[in-house]
C-alpha cells in the first residue's frame, strides 16, 4: 500500500502517484522549499523594486537621472543581475534589460538593453 508522503493517507490512482491530493502535494513542496525560499524571495522582491524604478525613471530607453532620485525612489544599488564593461571601459549595471552607468557628478546614464 502507497501513502501520501504528507499525510499518510492511502493513495489511490496512478502507480507512480505520491499525494493523495493537490494541497497536500502543495504543503510538502512548500515544506521542502520553505528554507532557501523566504532568502531568494526577499532579494527577487528588491531585483523586482531596482527594475520598476529604471523602468520608470527611463520611459525612452536612454535618459540621465541622479543618485538622489534613485535612492529616494527606494533603488538598492546592491541588488543587480549582471555587469556588461565596453571595449571603452564603461561598466553598466543591469537589472534584466535595464541599466545603468555612473557619470560625473552622482549623475548616472539610464539605458535599455534590446533583445
Amino acid at each position: 500500500m502507497r501513502k501520501c508522503l504528507e499525510c499518510s493517507e492511502k493513495i489511490v490512482g496512478r502507480e507512480d502517484k505520491k499525494f493523495c491530493s493537490d494541497n497536500c502535494r502543495n504543503a510538502y513542496n512548500n515544506k521542502m522549499n520553505k528554507d532557501s525560499s523566504n532568502f531568494m524571495r526577499n532579494v527577487n522582491n528588491k531585483l523586482r523594486k531596482n527594475y520598476r524604478i529604471l523602468s520608470e525613471l527611463n520611459t525612452e530607453g536612454k535618459s540621465k537621472t541622479t543618485r538622489s532620485k534613485m535612492l529616494s525612489k527606494g533603488f538598492d544599488f546592491e541588488f543587480i543581475t549582471n555587469i556588461l564593461e565596453t571595449k571603452t571601459g564603461n561598466t553598466y549595471y543591469f537589472l534584466y534589460d535595464q541599466g545603468y552607468r555612473s557619470l560625473e557628478n552622482d549623475y548616472f546614464m539610464l539605458v535599455k538593453k534590446e533583445l
